[in-house]
């Protein structure tokens, strides 16, 4: 797990024409760009070129275009963004090819430390399946490769895998290096205790994780929608709660295997309950708390109960390392927050590293205003997610090894 690839800074960039894979997956309304974080933590890399004296050309996804180009996915908005964070004009290359007439004529045109963004690189239907001729004419734009968008190293298409079949001289950006270094360090090397918080809906999206993790940390916290079949599991009453009644065994599994492992595996002793899902996610419900496992058949766990929260926080008081990925609750409803609340409070007293993994965890650590609390917040939920598994990442493995 453990950073062996060049990075940015084993390369002076001075008059090399530079291919750089960023996040710019960022959310838009009518156009306009309501965070922009994952542009903001591009900028070390980029402003690192640029002061090498490279020419820098930019290249994203951004969202989920279905059948090729649509304007509601173009790019244009984050190159206006980045002219005004960097003080200086970023060329958007508007191509519906990305690397068509106009991306073509800027990259030409480039003097040391200009900048070009081009389009969106999904716009080209072989970048998902990491088809040529796309990888190929990526990579003909330049004669390094400096891969950033951690977000997107769990997937191999043209843009992040691709293009180092073609570019030799590649390297990590800084942003790559400290998410690896964080998450690398807090899997194969945490300073111990070491604690796991696992949360969100779906056991089945985090199966592998449990497993890994209950081999690395001391303790491994459950919380979320996920509880729930592990309740149903030890045969306990959940009423209308989410359930995935094909991973019961699996959570039994995961039971023995902490005991086995003489692991800590906490779950929920208490629950928020209501009588239907609100409606819209935001609006006012009523609330009632019973011990886990005693749910009444008309009711539905959406959220830790007080005592939960109580030894979720003290089980994280003295740890030295904390891992979090998945809310507590449905914590878009400030009545179901209170959980993930509880949990982002005990990070953030804490004197452990704390790392949160991405996704639904990050964006609740974000908007219930304790980010600058934690050590580090991933930028990529799958991509985090898979690293957490102990899978080989496509978008880093890509990269060249230092001898």
């Amino acid at each position: 797990m453990k950073l062996n690839k060049y990075t940015v800074d084993d390369i002076n960039f001075a008059g090399k024409k530079v291919l750089c894979r960023c996040d710019f997956n960022v959310p838009l309304k009518d156009g306009v760009i309501t965070n922009d974080n994952r542009i903001t933590a591009a900028l070390p890399t980029i402003k690192k070129i640029i002061a090498d004296g490279g020419q820098l050309i930019l290249c994203s996804h951004l969202g989920k275009p279905k059948n090729g180009p649509e304007e509601k996915f173009s790019l244009a908005p984050v190159a206006v963004r980045l002219s005004e964070l960097l003080g200086k004009d970023v060329v958007f290359a508007n191509d519906d090819e990305v690397v068509g007439a106009n991306a073509k004529a800027a990259v030409a045109a480039m003097k040391d430390g200009d900048v070009v963004l081009l389009q969106n690189t999904r716009f080209r239907k072989e970048e998902t399946k990491n088809l040529e001729p796309f990888s190929s004419e990526l990579a003909s734009l330049a004669e390094v490769f400096v891969m950033d968008a951690f977000g997107s190293a769990h997937r191999a298409h043209c843009s992040t895998v691709g293009v180092t079949d073609h570019i030799k001289c590649t390297a990590v950006g800084y942003l790559m290096q400290k998410e690896i270094d964080y998450l690398g360090n807090a899997v194969e090397a945490p300073v111990r205790p070491f604690v796991a918080i696992l949360g969100g809906a779906k056991v089945a999206d985090k199966l592998n994780v449990i497993s890994n993790l209950l081999e690395k940390c001391d303790t491994l916290i459950i919380g979320g929608g996920m509880a729930y079949t592990f309740a149903k599991a030890q045969g306990k009453a959940i009423g209308t709660s989410l359930v995935d009644d094909t991973k019961l065994d699996y959570c039994n599994e995961m039971i023995k295997k902490a005991e086995d492992l003489g692991k800590k595996l906490l779950l929920p002793i208490d629950t928020v309950c209501t009588k239907s899902f609100p409606d819209p996610i935001d609006a006012p419900i009523d609330t009632e708390v019973f011990a886990a496992g005693e749910i009444p058949e008309d009711c539905m766990g959406l959220d830790i109960g007080p005592k939960t929260r109580e030894l979720y926080a003290e089980a994280v008081k003295f740890a030295k390392t904390v891992v979090w990925n998945g809310p507590m609750g449905v914590f878009e409803n400030p009545i179901l927050a209170e959980g993930t609340i509880a949990v982002a409070k005990a990070l953030a007293e804490t004197d452990a590293t704390t790392i949160i993994g991405g996704g639904d965890s990050a964006a609740a650590v974000v908007n219930l205003g304790f980010a600058d609390k934690m050590s580090h917040i991933s930028t990529g939920g799958g991509a985090s997610l898979e690293y957490l598994e102990g899978k080989v990442l496509p978008g880093i493995a890509a990269i060249a090894d230092k001898d």
